[in-house]
């Protein structure tokens, strides 16, 4: 089977990483891979954050759950008060993806660059996770369509000015195997 084929197949969200940083080589590799994206009018409007500080990751955990905690609905709040639940799976490395607000379809843009990393991870054998909930990092109460970042988490991270917080990737080697479940059937329909 084709290698990019195979990786499609394959690639898992992994929640369980082994403690060891993934090499500077291969980082270098995944993030030229989401450059490497397709972008609506080749605006190419995102920005990636690598974060391997142990220390501020496990600060953007514990923030986010605080305010999972106070966003009014119950399964957030139950993630939020789990004491087992990490936003990040202790992962050793997460890229925070964030998109340029007046770009012609940021979120989409972005989302593309992200499959490009889970992809290219598993292609190099490393487990990664796409982290919707780390918007919660983020935000305060705002939560729905009418999400804007708080100006001082993302100067707090480097973000430039003008630029969204969408989501995160959790990127480690795998210290379990997951396998992909059956397919839905019938989502095709072909028209010749």
């Amino acid at each position: 089977m084709n290698s990019v084929l195979e990786s499609i197949k394959n690639r898992r969200s992994i929640r369980k990483y082994l403690p060891d940083q993934i090499k500077d080589e291969e980082l270098a590799v995944i993030l030229e891979a989401a450059q490497y994206a397709p972008s609506a009018r080749n605006d190419q409007p995102w920005y990636f954050t690598v974060i391997q500080d142990r220390v501020l990751i496990e600060y953007m955990n514990k923030e986010a759950k605080r305010s999972m905690k106070e966003s009014g609905e119950e399964w957030l709040f139950n993630i939020g008060n789990s004491e087992r639940y990490h936003v990040f799976h202790h992962a050793p490395t997460v890229i925070v993806v964030s998109g340029e607000i007046g770009a012609t379809e940021p979120m989409v843009d972005c989302s593309a660059a992200t499959q490009n990393i889970l992809l290219a991870a598993e292609s190099l054998g490393i487990g990664s996770c796409w982290i919707g909930l780390a918007r919660f990092f983020f935000t305060d109460k705002n939560f729905g369509e009418k999400y804007v970042a708080i100006p001082e988490r993302v100067e707090e991270l480097g973000i430039p000015f003008g630029y969204q917080p969408f989501f995160a990737i959790t990127l480690g080697y795998k210290d379990q195997d997951v396998r992909a479940p059956p397919r839905k059937q019938n989502l095709i329909n072909y028209i010749k």
